[in-house]
Formats: C-alpha cells, structure tokens, sequence
C-alpha cells in the first residue's frame, strides 16, 4: 500500500501541470461554446441533463475522471499492450462497418441504448501506441522501405476501415501521422511532394476549364505541367548537384513551351499542352539516361516523382468527378470558387462566416447570439461550434482560444523533445500531429478556408466520442512524461 501511495505522488509531483491547466481551460471554453450554440431563447435551465449544455457537464466530469485514472496506470502498460490495443480498435472499426444503424448518411456511430459512440475517435489513441512501438523497435530505420511500408500500413489499416463506414472526414485525420515520419528522420522531399500535391490540385482543377487567350490550351494544365518541370530542374540541381543537366532541362521545357505558345497565338490555334506532355516525355527520357549512365539512386526518385505528379494530376480529374461522392465533389468545388451554392453546399459556410463577422471586436456576449440562437447555422454545437466562439466572444475571445491551442501544442512539442525513449517521443508527435490537423481543419472549414469534411474541434465540439477520445490520446502522454524520470521497482 505504501508502495502504490509513493507512486502515486510520484506521478502527481512529475505531471506537467501546465499541459493540464490548458486542458481544463479548454474544456471551460469549450462548455460555455456549447451552452451557448445549444441555448434557445425561454430556456430555464442551462444545467439540466435534458439539454446539450447539461450533458456535456457529464461528458466534461467522465473525462476528466478517465484521465485520473489513465494517470495512475503504468507508463510501461501503455507500452507492453499497444499492438494489442491496436487490434482490438481495429477489430472494433471493422465490426462498425456492418452497423445496422446509418446516422446521416454514416455507419460509424455504435448505438447502446441512449449511448452513442464513434470508434473512429478512439482508434487515434490506438494508432498513435502501435506507431510508436513500431517505431521504436530494435532496427526501425525509416529510410528501409520495410520499415516504411509496416508503418504505412499501421496508419492505412484503420483509415480504410473508417471510408469504409462513409466517413472520409474522420479517415483524413489519420493523415496527420506523416508529420511523425519527418520529425523521427523522414526526408524532407516526402513533406514537399505532399505540398506539391495539393498545389497541383488547386491550380490544376480551379483554372481547368479556363482557355489561354484565343487557344484550346487549359491555363490550369499548362501550369501544372510547368510547375513539375520546374520542381524537376530544382531537385535535379539540389539533390543531385548537376547543374549541366538541369539547365538542359530547363532550356529544353522553356525553348519548346515558348514556341509552342508562339506558334498557337499567331498561327494555328492548338492545345500547347501535348507539346508539354512530349517535353516531359522527353525529360524523363534524360532523367533515366543520367540515372543509368551515373548509377545514382537519386535520379530514379525524381524520375519517379515527376511521373507520379503527372498520373496524379490527370488521376485527380478523374477521382473529383468519379470517384468522391456529389455532396463531396459539390463542397471542393465551392471553395475553390468553381460554384457558387450559398443556399446549398455553401450553406454552412456562409452562415458560419456570417455568424464569426457579426460578434466583432468584442462580441456580442454570453448567449446573446443572434445567427446562432435561430439556429442558422447547421451543426454549430459539434463540427461549426467555433462560429458560436467568434459570434459571442468575437475577436477578442477567438484569439484567446487560438492562443490557448497554440500553448498546448507547443507545450506537447517540448514534452515530447523531452522524452528518454523513442517510444514516448513518437507518440508525443502524434498528439501533436492529430491536435494540430484538427485544429487547422476545423478552424479552417469554419473560416471557409479549408474543405468542409465534418471533423470537431477538440475539447469544444458536444459529444463524449470526441472528448473521451482527446483525453485518451492527451493523458496517456501526460503519464509517459511523469514517469520518464521515476525509478523502476
């Protein structure tokens, strides 16, 4: 007995209390952000268990209780039953799938009686363990493709799963976990590739259908196909210090494109675009010559990437218009600008910005909301609850809470910079990486600056899946750090 009590004021003694302080405030934030987009005019009693306000007091106390106890657990459990954990979520995330019971348009929800859960939030925490004891296992290397394969694999597992319930939002929050492989080594090309990505996506889909000048030619694929030749000559210069075969692939895509265009605007009108498409043909046709010739690995990666932007481009195309369902392909296109649907897919976007612009420096006060009180805005206690933080608190309270985020991924950054063992410092990362995708996203879909995929902000959206789920990952972390300097029996 007095073995367990010295533990546990160990624990207690080593707890980053500021990491805890942020939580508590957060959720104190977050209470009042759901009692005031829950709240109607007339209603009495803001604390009853019959109202949104009220029973996010009991998912706030189940928490904060389930974090004690998550506290007084061994650090080395967490450690010895990660894959096991990771199982039974994954067991769990596959049983889901067959859920008798679809709430708006999704199979992810299991429903018990009043009780609703969502594993898809508890199977962060789980994917968070396996990756780290993955990763930290004698011999990882992240520059070995087995390594990187059973790591991809760790995240994809559960991602699948999760599209396969119809819930693409909660799946792309698994993404995050890339940010993990480029903190534990990960070159930083995979990072810029991902960039480059999503900028061939944009530019390439938003300007399609726009013509250059009197020409056939799509300014959205003219630009694409530029942007790859010239990722090309800068890798080719940076990575592989040839300077001569950059320039001649520079001069190559130049010379041709330019008397491509010249040759459209003031004689035959033709798409340029196949002229670029025989130049990239043509480069990558110089890139495996060089790479044969010096038998250095790094040419066939820029090979491989300049083909593999070109099929990604023209595959995105295809999945936009395909592939993604219409309500999905309806939201991608209004932010970009392609359409516009205030009353449809932009609905909720545009009342949300509606209801951020009217709070203004101030706000408007506690439950003095006036977009949020007449329920314009749709889900505005879970996926658009900031909207509720701008409305009432205004600017000032929205950089308040943006503020109080930044401090606790900060904190996170420097307790997982802190660790002893790989282990810890991985899955520190990957709290890091889930807060930090959640915030951004949900901020962003709220400010119309990122798609709308339905994912809530932590600590304030209503409902005990999301915060149960948050505490898990946020306080099994808490417990790693306290015990990184406590004596082993």
């Amino acid at each position: 007995m007095a073995q367990a009590t010295g533990k546990q004021q160990g624990v207690l003694r080593s707890l980053d209390w500021w990491t805890i302080g942020i939580y508590l405030a957060l959720l104190t934030f977050g209470w009042i952000s759901v009692c005031g987009a829950s709240y109607t005019f007339g209603d009495t009693d803001i604390f009853s268990l019959d109202t949104r306000s009220g029973m996010q007091i009991v998912w706030i106390g189940t928490s904060v209780c389930l974090g004690f106890v998550l506290l007084m657990l061994d650090d080395r459990f967490y450690d010895t039953f990660a894959y096991a954990i990771y199982a039974a979520l994954l067991l769990l995330l596959f049983a889901t799938i067959f859920n008798p019971h679809e709430i708006k348009g999704s199979r992810s929800w299991l429903v018990l009686g009043p009780l609703r859960l969502q594993p898809a939030e508890f199977a962060k925490f789980a994917t968070a363990l396996a990756l780290a004891k993955l990763m930290s296992t004698y011999g990882y290397d992240i520059h070995k493709w087995r390594c990187l394969a059973a790591s991809l694999a760790v995240i994809l597992a559960p991602m699948l799963f999760i599209v396969m319930q119809k819930e693409t939002g909660s799946a792309l929050v698994y993404l995050a976990f890339f940010l993990v492989f480029y903190r534990e080594g990960m070159t930083g090309s995979v990072l810029f590739t991902g960039i480059a990505a999503v900028v061939y996506f944009v530019v390439g889909i938003r300007f399609e259908q726009v013509q250059l000048w009197d020409t056939p030619t799509s300014v959205g694929k003219l630009c694409v196909l530029t942007l790859i030749q010239l990722c090309t000559v800068g890798m080719v210069w940076a990575y592989c210090k040839n300077r001569l075969a950059a320039l001649h692939i520079l001069a190559l895509c130049a010379v041709t494109t330019g008397l491509a265009l010249l040759f459209s605007v003031f004689v035959i009108p033709f798409d340029v675009v196949w002229v670029q498409l025989v130049a990239c043909a043509v480069m990558v046709g110089y890139l495996l010559w060089w790479a044969l010739g010096t038998r250095v690995r790094t040419y066939y990666f820029i090979l491989a990437l300049a083909l593999g932007s070109m099929a990604f481009f023209y595959s995105a195309d295809y999945v936009l218009n395909n592939v993604l369902e219409p309500h999905q392909r309806v939201r991608i296109n209004v932010l970009l600008g392609l359409e516009e649907d205030p009353s449809g897919a932009g609905y909720n976007v545009h009342q949300s910005e509606i209801a951020i612009g009217s709070g203004g420096l101030e706000g408007k006060g506690f439950l003095n909301g006036t977009q949020t009180k007449l329920k314009f805005v749709p889900e505005q206690d879970t996926d658009f609850i900031f909207c509720t933080v701008g409305e009432e608190e205004g600017f000032v309270g929205s950089a308040a809470v943006l503020l109080l985020f930044l401090a606790l991924i900060l904190r996170l950054i420097r307790l997982a910079e802190r660790q002893h063992f790989r282990f810890a410092r991985v899955y520190g990362y990957s709290v890091v990486s889930v807060f930090l995708f959640h915030v951004f996203v949900n901020v962003g879909m709220v400010l119309g600056l990122t798609p709308v995929i339905g994912i809530p902000l932590p600590f304030f959206s209503y409902g005990g899946s999301s915060l149960w789920g948050f505490t898990l990952l946020l306080f099994i972390f808490l417990r790693m750090d306290a015990g990184r300097n406590m004596e082993r029996a």
